[in-house]
């Protein structure tokens, strides 16, 4: 565990995950014969410069949860908590979860629904947030991306292609200083017009001064959104434990 500050991962799984037609959050789909949210915290589990783990779940299966993290023999949950009815509402109560904690220890805010993130990325997180106060895990795009606005006639239009070796694509976890990340909430929440889809957009809307460092992802920290999603995940698991070393194939339910 850490030497210096605290480091606290929030695992957050307070949507419902509506786009996959499933009777259950999507949190609790199965993967490789466990729910998708056990895969998720073991990851943090498993990563020596964490301290402490949080669940944010939606209210009605909190219970569930609980009994999940009780049966895998997860240490370092302290306790699964109601998530909000949005993202931004779940990372709120994640850091409200936090509040005990010093401004200068560090939270790492990630979607349950991206599975296969790696104790190494964790890792790098960590190792950046000595130098930054905010740090995003992102991968380069590997696809041309445009912005497009309505056409003359209707329809969508190509307005503009942005050089694509600028671009990234975020995925989680989101590292913060906690001092930040809660500054940049108080200032967010007073904000009538809040628009947010992550935590470091947050920080950068309205900390514009604080520096928020890019962390190399891996293309296998994918995000199940879809149907088929699942499937396209137990293939990049397969792999990813062919090729994993002995200690990692050692760690209950991790994604090495």
């Amino acid at each position: 565990m850490s030497a210096g500050p605290r480091v606290i991962a929030a695992v957050l799984a307070g949507g419902v995950g509506a786009r996959m037609g499933a009777p259950a959050p999507k949190q609790l789909l199965p993967l490789a014969g466990r729910p998708l949210i056990e895969h998720a915290i073991a990851a943090f589990e498993a990563s020596p410069e964490v301290d402490e783990v949080v669940v944010l779940m939606v209210a009605e299966y909190v219970g569930r949860v609980e009994d999940l993290v009780a049966d895998a023999g997860f240490t370092k949950v302290s306790r699964v908590l109601p998530g909000g009815a949005t993202r931004t509402d779940t990372s709120r109560a994640a850091l409200s979860a936090m509040s005990a904690a010093a401004d200068t220890d560090l939270a790492l805010l990630h979607d349950a629904a991206r599975p296969l993130v790696r104790p190494a990325t964790v890792a790098a997180c960590v190792s950046a947030l000595g130098e930054a106060g905010a740090v995003g895990v992102a991968v380069p795009s590997g696809d041309t991306v445009v912005r497009v606005a309505e056409g003359r006639t209707g329809g969508e239009v190509i307005a503009e292609t942005p050089d694509r070796s600028t671009l990234r694509r975020m995925q989680t976890p989101q590292g913060f200083r906690l001092g930040v990340v809660r500054r940049a909430y108080d200032l967010a929440m007073a904000d009538p017009d809040l628009v947010a889809t992550d935590d470091c957009g947050v920080v950068l809307r309205y900390l514009p001064e604080e520096e928020v460092r890019i962390v190399p992802g891996e293309e296998t920290n994918i995000k199940v959104t879809n149907p088929g999603d699942v499937e396209v995940a137990e293939t990049l698991l397969r792999r990813m434990r062919a090729h994993a070393a002995p200690a990692e194939r050692l760690v209950p339910g991790v994604a090495p």
